[in-house]
């Protein structure tokens, strides 16, 4: 008897720990059997996109590489270097540069003002073209349009994509109207002057700005970093943004000193340095 009860214990003991190893081996689950909590609480995988500029003509054309001056004729802002300097706003404004937040903001505005100056061109334009009777009249395309990848590291290189893509769609409306003779040449070729300005405008708001490692508790504190920033840039005119009650709409996360990554030092200009504001300049050729 003593040993039929032995065994029935052993067997008790075994059939216990084939349970236990089965519990193991099986997928931990939620409240609902038939999510495995293991994938379902694992982390995905970064976000990748892709983004391309559609060029249709030579006027947008020159506003994505842009033109060095020459003594014969001014340069032209294009939208690579302005990415690469919105991009070091960007990264300065982080790091709590209160003139990097006064610039953005100035961006920003002239990026709007010439979306919204743009549309209002392109729909009197477009106007012309809807307005005769009996005649479907279509805008131009090119039969070999230009696509430039964007590979912007901040959302100010993307809006002055858009800014591009306005004019190049202003550029294509003009043009086809002047060829169907709805606007002479002077009107046409001074009308796309103007748009073409527009987008300048915009990209040439970044200019004046330096980075000289000044932050708003520098300004505060009226130190040497200021003053060099207040000499070079001049004042700031707006307090609420001196102290940081006003920034633009669309900037980055401010990150404190203790909080920011080892590569996000006090010599930002490694960084900034780097990729991150292309929009392929090989695939644009300058206009004669």
């Amino acid at each position: 008897m003593t040993t039929a009860l032995r065994k029935e214990d052993d067997m008790s003991t075994n059939q216990a720990h084939a349970m236990a190893t089965r519990a193991r081996q099986q997928p931990e689950l939620t409240a609902d059997t038939a999510t495995d909590y293991r994938t379902s609480t694992s982390s995905p995988g970064g976000l990748r996109g892709e983004a391309q500029l559609l060029i249709q003509t030579r006027k947008a054309q020159i506003l994505v590489r842009g033109r060095a001056p020459t003594k014969d004729r001014p340069g032209i802002p294009g939208l690579v270097r302005f990415g690469l300097i919105a991009r070091r706003l960007w990264i300065a404004s982080a790091l709590d540069d209160p003139y990097a937040d006064w610039y953005l903001i100035k961006v920003l505005e002239a990026l709007n003002e010439g979306r919204e100056e743009l549309k209002a061109m392109q729909e009197k334009v477009a106007g012309l073209l809807g307005g005769v009777r009996g005649v479907e009249l279509t805008i131009g395309e090119s039969d070999s349009p230009i696509h430039v990848p964007l590979r912007f590291a901040n959302p100010y290189g993307y809006m002055g994509a858009y800014l591009v893509a306005d004019y190049d769609e202003l550029a294509r409306t003009i043009l086809t109207a002047k060829h169907v003779g709805l606007m002479v040449r002077d009107d046409a070729e001074r009308m796309l002057a103007q748009g073409g300005r527009l987008v300048r405008r915009a990209f040439s708001a970044t200019q004046g700005w330096r980075y000289l490692s000044v932050t708003r508790d520098d300004m505060a504190a009226n130190n040497a970093r200021a003053r060099k920033a207040i000499e070079t840039m001049g004042e700031i005119p707006d307090k609420s943004v001196l102290e940081g009650t006003l920034r633009p709409r669309i900037a980055p996360d401010i990150r404190k000193p203790g909080t920011q990554n080892a590569d996000d030092s006090d010599d930002i200009f490694g960084l900034m340095g780097t990729a991150g504001a292309q929009a392929a300049p090989t695939d644009v050729r300058d206009e004669d």
